[in-house]
């Protein structure tokens, strides 16, 4: 069974709930996968344009594409809890845009969306929240404020920049988020997060002590071309099998055994007369 942003909101470990797990898809055979898997949320990423698209940031990607993508995803009908991405730029352009920006998502299939930021988002966040849209946050090492940062860089490092990620978060927590991701900062500050808020911390490069995890599916699969982040931990290599598949099958045509018998329709008999 789905689950909804409340119930999702409610899901703190220090109160007995197990980990959330989330992870990306893209797709119709992702949202499969994933959900067969038993995921509890699908982050219908903007990780989208440097795993599938390949671009080098997240930049890149339109909401156009991103309402494709979670059409894609809503069309396995996963029995988890499915969070579209809003990207850059399509909650920076003022409340209303923003509203009708997120609206669109969910029209696609979502049940939630994501955006980037704390503070600075506080009046996006709350009209996308009274548009009755549930919101998840993300805080830490913001992809679309990579040019902002300088690269991507692991964020929070001295006490103050830790202390304002948190005074964001708690921000964002006032206004009505049920959950936020954190990403690249030091496990410390991932744990003190944690600790700090009423509602869970799904973490990203932010240590062991967050309510939950995710990783992009493409990365934790080996299918990406770029040396994974420090974070990922790879469970699968499916690269080299996809490659060797395809190999095998253009060797078979190359020598004549594909197709074969079996893979061929019977002759009717009044053609072979």
């Amino acid at each position: 069974m789905t689950l909804s942003a409340p119930q999702i909101r409610a899901r703190k470990r220090r109160h007995g709930a197990a980990p959330l797990v989330m992870v990306t898809a893209y797709d119709e055979p992702g949202a499969r996968f994933a959900t067969a898997a038993g995921v509890d949320l699908i982050l219908v990423g903007d990780s989208v344009a440097n795993v599938v698209l390949g671009h080098d940031d997240t930049l890149h990607v339109s909401l156009e594409a991103m309402c494709h993508h979670v059409r894609a995803v809503a069309a396995a009908r996963p029995d988890a809890h499915v969070v579209g991405d809003m990207p850059w730029m399509s909650y920076h352009a003022g409340v209303d845009e923003s509203v009708k920006n997120a609206a669109a998502l969910i029209r696609a299939g979502a049940n939630s969306v994501k955006l980037e930021g704390g503070r600075v988002r506080r009046d996006v966040v709350r009209a996308i929240l009274d548009a009755e849209i549930p919101v998840m946050g993300h805080l830490g090492l913001t992809p679309q404020s990579v040019m902002a940062f300088g690269g991507f860089k692991v964020q929070a490092k001295t006490r103050e920049a830790a202390a304002a990620l948190i005074l964001d978060a708690k921000v964002l927590q006032d206004e009505g988020v049920f959950a936020l991701v954190v990403e690249g900062v030091p496990s410390l500050v991932g744990t003190q997060l944690t600790e700090a808020l009423e509602i869970p911390t799904i973490g990203i490069g932010a240590g062991p002590d967050t309510d939950g995890q995710v990783l992009v599916f493409h990365d934790l699969l080996g299918l990406g071309n770029r040396k994974p982040a420090k974070f990922v931990r790879q469970y699968a290599d499916l690269g080299p099998l996809i490659t060797g598949a395809i190999a095998h099958f253009a060797a078979d045509v190359r020598e004549g055994r594909f197709p074969g018998p079996d893979e061929a329709y019977p002759n009717p008999e009044e053609l072979t007369q």
